[in-house]
């Protein structure tokens, strides 16, 4: 890894934060959007006032050299509807290509809460349950019999929850392109050439709460097996093709007409990694190839549905499902829940090899937003950017408690 301070001496590279400032600016919609949206975009984009510290002082170009971060991606919510949505700096300091809103970035962990809300449609349609052992979902591997399961069976409710006893923690680190994967099964029992351990259960469901990426996986094989289908099929089928995420996969590697839009991996100096990206066989926690106004649409699907009677993709009492904590920990099934200032919101972040990802929604408001960058730096910008949003747009977040 280069030193973090060799990023200033980037000379041949000037373009990467040269093209921040004006960015790849596409409000969707027609012109009158565009005029509604150019002030809240220059009130994120510019120095804050008033300026009380921290990085108030900042533009989002300098910013984004402050954190070293090559490219970002932005789409902004209002009204259940993408208000606008801009790309940022370089998808690639290797060639200086600029990242544009049709830019592809790994979703990294927001693959799970897609994941979910494909589980929710197979449930819809009354092919699987949340509630059923998941082990009669499963053929190729099970989840082990042990003391922590004797009174009460692994469901897909706690899985997607991280609630079911799992105590494996992953986090994956990916593999190189070329590098040999392992087959699910080799994931769950840790052996060669996966490289994280096994997928153990230490306690039984709901009696607290760990974050799993084995989990999520459990569900991945879970769905294959039962549906019958290859998982990014399903994910196409489910989910991304009614919420017209054409831009978006789950394939692992990307399809190659995807391919040709992915942003590159940096580390956390800005510089490239020795590979464009990792590849993840763990598609369902970790697969999703994506863009924020793509993972926008995911924000609204929700927010339409739990207004009722439905949306797309989600009945009403789904939708609530995807919100309503289980009891144990901050997740629902799919979202992590919590209450900022005097609203509720659903989110998700993401942090792959490369690249940082956060996912916003307000229940009832109609409003969110969706940052994606190619850094590893990237979750501290994207921090600075959602508090620029919420400020911008009068969020809830930023309200105080009406007196009594």
């Amino acid at each position: 890894t280069s030193p973090a301070g060799s990023f200033s001496d980037m000379t041949t590279r000037s373009a990467l934060f040269g093209l921040a400032a004006l960015g790849v600016f596409l409000p969707l919609g027609n012109a009158a959007r565009a005029q509604d949206a150019a002030p809240y975009v220059a009130k994120i984009e510019n120095p804050q006032v008033p300026d009380r510290q921290g990085f108030d002082s900042f533009t989002v170009a300098g910013l984004m050299r402050r954190f070293r971060v090559p490219g970002m991606s932005i789409a902004v919510i209002k009204d259940s509807k993408i208000h606008w949505a801009k790309g940022y700096g370089l998808a690639d300091v290797s060639t200086n290509a600029p990242v544009d809103e049709r830019t592809l970035f790994q979703a990294a962990s927001i693959s799970k809460p897609v994941t979910a809300m494909a589980f929710m449609a197979a449930v819809r349609d009354g092919k699987v349950s949340l509630d059923a052992d998941i082990n009669t979902m499963l053929r190729s591997w099970k989840v082990p019999r042990s003391a922590a399961t004797t009174d009460a069976p692994v469901t897909p409710r706690a899985l997607l929850s991280h609630t079911s006893g799992s105590g494996d923690g992953f986090g994956f680190p990916g593999y190189e392109p070329n590098a040999p994967r392992p087959t699910l099964a080799q994931l769950f029992e840790g052996q060669p050439p996966s490289n994280v351990g096994r997928v153990v259960f230490v306690r039984p469901p709901f009696a607290g709460y760990q974050y799993s990426g084995g989990g999520t996986t459990i569900v991945q094989l879970a769905l294959t097996e039962t549906l019958g289908k290859p998982f990014a099929d399903l994910m196409r089928e489910l989910v991304l093709g009614p919420l017209e995420m054409d831009g978006s996969g789950y394939e692992q590697p990307p399809t190659a007409d995807r391919e040709a839009r992915t942003a590159r991996a940096h580390d956390g100096g800005g510089q490239p990694m020795n590979v464009k990206w990792h590849v993840y066989p763990e598609q369902a926690p970790a697969g999703l190839w994506t863009s924020p106004s793509d993972l926008a649409k995911v924000v609204i699907e929700v927010q339409r549905a739990l207004v009722g009677p439905k949306g797309r993709v989600l009945t009403q009492a789904l939708a609530k499902e995807m919100v309503a904590p289980t009891g144990t920990g901050p997740f629902a099934v799919g979202f992590s829940i919590d209450k900022r200032g005097e609203g509720w919101y659903f989110s998700h972040g993401g942090a792959n090899w490369g690249f940082r990802a956060d996912l916003l929604g307000h229940f009832r408001a109609g409003y969110g937003v969706v940052i994606m960058t190619n850094g590893d730096n990237g979750s501290a910008l994207i921090t600075e950017i959602e508090a620029r949003v919420a400020s911008a747009y009068g969020w809830d977040s930023t309200v105080k408690p009406i007196a009594r």
